[in-house]
C-alpha cells in the first residue's frame, strides 16, 4: 500500500494547480514544500522572484477548471498586453494580448489555498534530496523533514513541480525521455525589483500603465530583455535577463567587465521615466535574482511514475520567458492525469503519456519553433534588429510570430530593401531559414508521438533541428 495516491512535490504554481485539480477529482494527495504554508512558493531569500505578469487566456483556463479562486487582490492590475520595442524604441511588437500583472506573493497563497480547499495534505519544512525508484519507476519521494530527519514517503505516482533545479529530474535514472540537466547556453540570468514611483515622467516607450514593456537591446541585455511591467498603487517590477555566454561575448569586445547586477542596475538609470523611486520590500520580494529556462519544454515530460510539470520542465516560452501561464496550465493537466492514473491503479509509461499530448494540444506544441527565432534574435545585434524589425517583417507578420502562428513572408516586396542593404543580406537570409525552420517544427509537434515507442525518433528529429540552428545562428549581442 502506498501512502498517497499522488506526491506533489513543490508548492508554486504548478504544484498548487496540480494538486488543487487531483485533489477536486477524489485523490489522497500529500503536497511537500520546503516552504511554510506562509509562503508556499517561495523560490529563495529573495522571494518570488518574477516578471509577475500572466495573460488572461491562462487565467481563465483555470477559472474553467477550478473555478474562481481568486480574491481581487492577487490579480494586481489588468494590463492591455506584452509590448517589445527596437532597441532605438522607434518600433513596437506585442507579445501577448491583454492580461494581469500580478501581486506575486498573494497569487500564489490563493493558488494555495485552492489547494487546501480541495482536501489536499501539506507538509511544509521538507526537503526534497532525490526520487524513490523500484525496478526503475519512481515511487515515491526521498527527503528531509522539519526535524532533518531523511524519510521516505510512497505514491502511486509523483508530480514534480520543484522548479528549474529540481532534484527530482535531475535524479532520475538515465532514460530517453526527459532530460536531466538543462544546458546553460538555454538559461536567462534574471534578477528584478519593485519600485515604488515617488517621482516620474510620462513616456511610453520607457513606462506605461497600460501595459508590460520589454526592451530589446543586446548592449544592456546580452541575449535577453528589460522589462518594465506597471503595478498598482504606483509600482513597477523592473527586471532583465542575460544570457551568460552572450554577456561574455558582450564584454570581451567591449571591454567590460559587467555582470547582471551592474547591467540591472544601468538599466534602472538608462529608463528616463524614473527620477525619484524606492524599494518596496513587501513580503521582503523588493529585490531578487534567479534563472528561467528559454528553451522548448521537455519533448516527453513523463516517466514512470513520474509527471513533470511547470519550471521543472523548462516550460517557460523562449521568446518571453514567460511562466507563469505554462505552469498553470502544465499543473491543472498533471493533477487531472495524476488523478486518473491513481484511481485507475495504472501510472506506467505509458498510461501517463497522454499527459505529452493534452499539455502540446493546450501550450507546448509552438515552443519548439519560438526557440528557433530566440536563437535567431539572440544572433543580432542592435543594429541588426532595428534594421530587421522595420525592413524585412511586417507589423502584422511580426505578431503571428510570436503567437507561434507562422506567416508567409512577402518576400518579393522585401527584396528592394534588401539589395539596398547588403550588409543586412545574411540577416534576412537566416530570418527566411528561421520562418521556414518554425514551419517544420510546428508540423513535427502537430504529429506528436501517440505511443512511447516512437519517441526517440521524434527527440531526434526535434534535437537536430535545434542544434543546427545554433550552429547556424552562434550568439552575437555587438
Amino acid at each position: 500500500m502506498q501512502d498517497y495516491d499522488i506526491i506533489v512535490a513543490g508548492a508554486g504554481i504548478a504544484g498548487s494547480m496540480a494538486s488543487a485539480m487531483a485533489g477536486k477529482m477524489g485523490s489522497r494527495v500529500l503536497l511537500l514544500d520546503k516552504n511554510g504554508k506562509d509562503e508556499p512558493g517561495k523560490k529563495t531569500v529573495w522571494g518570488w522572484v518574477c516578471g509577475d505578469a500572466v495573460a488572461k487566456s491562462h487565467i481563465d483556463f483555470v477559472k474553467k477548471n477550478l473555478g474562481n479562486i481568486f480574491n481581487g487582490e492577487d490579480l494586481g492590475i489588468p494590463v492591455d498586453g506584452v509590448v517589445a520595442l527596437s532597441p532605438d524604441l522607434d518600433y513596437k511588437l506585442p507579445f501577448e494580448g491583454e492580461g494581469f500583472s500580478l501581486e506575486r506573493p498573494i497569487f500564489g497563497s490563493s493558488l494555495f489555498k485552492a489547494a487546501i480547499k480541495n482536501n489536499v495534505e501539506f507538509r511544509g519544512g521538507f526537503n526534497i534530496e532525490a526520487p524513490l525508484i523500484d525496478n526503475g519507476k519512481v515511487i515515491g519521494v526521498v527527503g528531509r523533514n522539519a526535524k532533518g530527519e531523511l524519510e521516505k514517503i510512497t505514491a502511486k505516482v509523483v508530480v514534480d513541480a520543484l522548479g528549474i533545479s529540481s532534484l527530482l529530474r535531475r535524479k532520475l535514472p538515465d532514460n530517453i525521455y526527459i532530460d536531466r540537466e538543462i544546458d546553460y547556453e538555454d538559461l536567462e540570468l534574471t534578477g528584478r525589483f519593485i519600485y515604488k514611483l515617488e517621482e516620474f515622467d510620462q513616456d511610453s516607450k520607457y513606462y506605461d500603465p497600460k501595459n508590460a514593456l520589454i526592451h530589446l537591446n543586446q548592449r544592456m541585455a546580452p541575449g535577453g530583455y528589460g522589462w518594465v511591467f506597471p503595478k498598482k498603487d504606483g509600482r513597477v517590477n523592473v527586471g532583465l535577463g542575460v544570457q551568460h555566454k552572450s554577456l561574455e561575448i558582450r564584454n570581451a569586445k567591449m571591454g567590460e567587465k559587467d555582470n547582471l547586477k551592474s547591467l540591472m542596475d544601468k538599466y534602472v538609470k538608462w529608463n528616463k521615466v524614473m527620477k525619484k523611486y524606492s524599494i518596496d520590500n513587501s513580503f521582503k520580494n523588493g529585490e531578487g535574482y534567479w534563472s528561467v529556462s528559454v528553451r522548448r519544454q521537455m519533448e516527453s515530460m513523463v516517466f514512470p511514475g513520474y509527471i513533470g510539470a511547470g519550471d521543472s520542465m523548462a516550460s517557460p516560452n523562449p521568446l518571453s520567458a514567460g511562466g507563469i501561464g505554462p505552469a498553470l496550465i502544465g499543473g491543472i493537466l498533471a493533477g487531472k492525469k495524476a488523478a486518473e492514473c491513481a484511481q485507475a491503479q495504472n501510472c506506467e509509461l505509458n498510461d501517463l503519456w497522454d499527459f505529452n499530448i493534452q499539455y502540446n494540444k493546450q501550450y507546448g506544441s509552438k515552443m519548439a519553433g519560438m526557440e528557433v527565432f530566440r536563437i535567431f534574435l539572440q544572433s543580432m545585434n542592435d543594429h541588426d534588429i532595428d534594421y530587421g524589425m522595420k525592413s524585412f517583417i511586417t507589423y502584422q507578420e511580426a505578431v503571428e510570430i510570436t503567437y507561434g502562428r507562422i506567416p508567409e513572408l512577402s518576400l518579393t516586396s522585401k527584396m528592394g530593401k534588401v539589395i539596398r542593404g547588403v550588409k543586412a543580406m545574411r540577416t534576412f537570409r537566416d530570418l527566411i531559414w528561421t520562418v521556414d525552420t518554425m514551419k517544420s517544427l510546428n508540423k513535427l509537434y502537430d504529429a506528436y508521438p501517440q505511443r512511447p515507442e516512437e519517441f526517440p525518433e521524434f527527440k531526434k528529429k526535434v534535437q537536430a533541428v535545434i542544434n543546427e540552428a545554433k550552429t547556424r545562428m552562434p550568439p552575437s549581442p555587438v
